[in-house]
């Protein structure tokens, strides 16, 4: 079927806009243009990767469905190496629905998920972890995320990947060959030449692995929750670091009753900030949900800022709060500095020996600079800028190279023990497909499906 069929979509998000992009591509997609694009042009004369103006026209009613610019591009120079026409046209849902249908009557069908970028894949435009980067490009929320996708598109962390397999692949072939045929007169493969070889390939991989949590934080970035008091300044907190006024702010305790969270960016690291509902005992049923699911949200958080009123001090409900976070990465805010004299300040810092806190004054700005370095010291090491090293970014392909990582080390263990050649080549074997499995040179359908799957419909 993947041969044959020709798929559409639309390529640009749901929703009104000036512009919509439907996609065709597939052997049929020329032949479904011409029939419903009526140009200055006949479709068969106009060149590859050109624009052209005309319009969308149902060839069984002669309906005009809208004015279009249209892009023919022929294979195998496309981004599936198939046959690929885009119809821009404007931006409405009835727009974009009526000219995605018009092309499945007449003959494509719908695209899956991710299935553009799969043809990609599967035609050898792009190796496997290429394809895994577009969805991480599409999906990056930072400067320094988006930055660490194209590095990957660009096949930076395939190119070392596929070295350290073709190294794999040459010393199983000595190996088979010394064995299978010792009548030949072939260089024979010698113990040291196999551990010094195992030993390179590893000592590569496990610089690669190196970098895999600064990538991971930046990719994915990091859940944060704003705890403490009511009224110790927690939205006001969420809207500082926003930007925008996204929680209310009154002098009323208990005004936050439900978590509200923000996306931001926090000295190039992506951080989910979720602003809860101030910490005590109350009676309020409304209230009391609220602070349960503050607790829910502690639990599940790879980050707590708690933050504490300076006018107030610390009291115990405080200290209690700081003792169940123990082993949890926690920064704690001295707020509102600016209200209280140099000593009442000290007696707070006296209290929070041994913690890691901050001085805060949100109405005077004093302390987000601070933040946002302490938080970069906590789960990166040194500055989360990428400048030119390969990050490894994906869960999958981490594990991947730890499995690869953990069969060397047993060929070596095993060469170690004298063991006959042709046995340490089933480890060889293993390292070198789950190094494959990244790059899919060795990937079941299922693991594919399951990738693909994650991407939006139209890419």
């Amino acid at each position: 079927m993947y041969k044959e069929d020709t798929i559409a979509a639309i390529s640009t998000p749901h929703g009104t806009g000036g512009i919509g992009i439907i996609r065709i591509s597939g052997d049929k997609a020329f032949e479904i243009a011409e029939r419903i694009f009526i140009g200055k042009k006949d479709f068969k004369l106009i060149k590859s990767h050109t624009i052209n103006y005309g319009k969308i026209v149902n060839p069984k009613n002669g309906l005009t469905l809208d004015e279009v610019l249209v892009s023919k591009m022929k294979k195998p120079n496309t981004f599936t190496r198939e046959d690929v026409v885009e119809i821009n046209c404007h931006g409405g849902l009835m727009v974009l629905k009526n000219i995605l249908e018009l092309c499945i009557s007449e003959g494509a069908r719908l695209a899956e998920p991710g299935e553009f970028t799969k043809r990609s894949f599967l035609n050898g435009r792009i190796d496997l972890s290429q394809a895994e980067a577009v969805i991480d490009l599409i999906n990056s929320k930072t400067h320094e995320s988006s930055r660490a996708a194209i590095s990957q598109l660009e096949g930076k962390l395939s190119k070392r990947l596929k070295e350290a397999r073709k190294k794999l692949i040459e010393l199983l072939a000595h190996i088979e060959v010394t064995v299978d045929y010792p009548e030949y007169d072939v260089e024979e493969v010698t113990g040291s030449m196999i551990y010094n070889g195992l030993g390179e390939i590893k000592e590569k991989l496990q610089d690669t692995i190196k970098g895999f949590e600064k990538g991971r934080i930046i990719r994915e970035g990091i859940d944060a929750v704003i705890i403490g008091r009511p009224n110790a300044g927690k939205s006001s907190l969420l809207n500082k670091l926003s930007g925008k006024n996204r929680a209310i702010v009154t002098d009323i305790p208990g005004t936050t009753r439900d978590i509200i969270e923000e996306y931001i960016n926090l000295n190039g690291i992506p951080v989910r900030i979720i602003d809860t509902a101030g910490i005590r005992e109350t009676q309020d049923v409304v209230e009391k949900i609220g602070v349960e699911k503050t607790h829910k949200a502690i639990d599940e958080a790879d980050l707590i800022i708690m933050m504490i009123d300076a006018k107030k001090g610390i009291n115990n409900e405080d200290n209690k709060i700081i003792l169940g976070l123990a082993d949890k990465k926690l920064i704690i805010l001295i707020n509102k500095v600016d209200l209280v004299d140099e000593n009442e300040i000290r007696k707070i810092e006296k209290k929070l020996e041994g913690k890691r806190y901050l001085r805060t004054s949100l109405k005077e700005n004093t302390g987000i600079k601070e933040l946002g370095n302490t938080l970069v010291d906590l789960f990166v090491s040194g500055e989360v800028g990428m400048n030119n090293e390969i990050l490894l970014t994906n869960v999958r392909h981490k594990s991947l190279i730890d499995k690869a990582v953990s069969s060397i080390d047993k060929a070596l263990a095993a060469q170690k023990e004298q063991v006959p050649v042709d046995l340490l080549a089933i480890d060889i074997k293993d390292a070198a497909d789950y190094l494959g499995q990244i790059t899919g040179e060795s990937v079941s359908e299922d693991v594919m499906h399951e990738i693909f799957q994650r991407f939006c419909l139209g890419k």
